[in-house]
């Protein structure tokens, strides 16, 4: 018992108390609500993998490559060099604007890319960790959209 109580302690001093990470069905449901269920043809299942591997459901990571040529801003990790306004801009929106919990500006961005030759092979960690997934189904499990 005290043990748990200690370990408990330790845990709420360790977790900073402004933390913006959501949830993964509040996730789920922000990116539904955005339109990006089957979006160009990839499932909600997809977004809600890209999103957990590109920033742990953090609408506010902000992240620096260890090379230094780019910095990836937000929930899908969006780099600069070419979709906000450190770069070519073809978002026509500011790094910042990634940086919100509401998503809006993060969703209209990824529709964005999206839409490029790529798709979602715009990002790495996509094509490494959920583009050949058999088991996307977990990522909206439990979730009421």
């Amino acid at each position: 018992m005290k043990a748990s109580m200690v370990l408990s302690l330790i845990g709420y001093l360790v977790v900073p108390s402004d933390t913006a990470v959501l949830g993964r069905c509040v996730v789920a449901k922000k990116l539904h609500e955005g339109g990006l269920s089957d979006f160009e043809g990839y499932s909600l299942e997809n977004w809600v993998c890209l999103a957990y591997f590109e920033s742990k459901f953090n609408p506010m990571a902000v992240y620096e490559n260890s090379r230094g040529d780019f910095i990836g801003y937000g929930l899908f990790q969006i780099r600069n060099h070419d979709w906000c306004d450190h770069g070519r801009n073809r978002c026509h929106m500011s790094c910042s604007a990634l940086l919100n919990p509401d998503l809006k500006r993060t969703i209209e961005c990824a529709k964005i890319i999206v839409k490029g030759k790529r798709g979602m092979g715009a990002w790495p960690s996509w094509t490494l960790n959920c583009q050949h997934s058999d088991t996307l189904a977990r990522w909206l499990d439990g979730c009421k959209l």
